[in-house]
């Protein structure tokens, strides 16, 4: 799935326009990014998408030199499990 990455989120909008799937953060002091929010559209839930999006946000955060927090409930738990963050 290609998405849309913008200064503080990164979504994926289906053909009317409307966003389906989507991730946003803030900054933080001290170069940390705060992923405080995951959503994705209940049609499309199940097929990896929420973490493909948590994925897209450690890329984007990386590539500015960015620490990584998660106030998000989703992206808390995967960053625990997957990169013990």
């Amino acid at each position: 799935m290609d998405f849309t990455i913008e200064q503080n989120k990164i979504y994926k909008k289906d053909s009317n326009g409307k966003i389906i799937a989507e991730i946003s953060f803030e900054l933080l002091e001290n170069n940390i990014y705060n992923i405080n929010h995951t959503f994705v559209d209940e049609r499309l839930r199940g097929q990896g998408i929420a973490q493909s999006l948590v994925e897209e946000a450690i890329k984007e955060i990386h590539k500015r030199s960015g620490k990584i927090q998660a106030s998000c409930s989703f992206a808390k738990k995967y960053l625990k499990e997957k990169y013990n963050i």
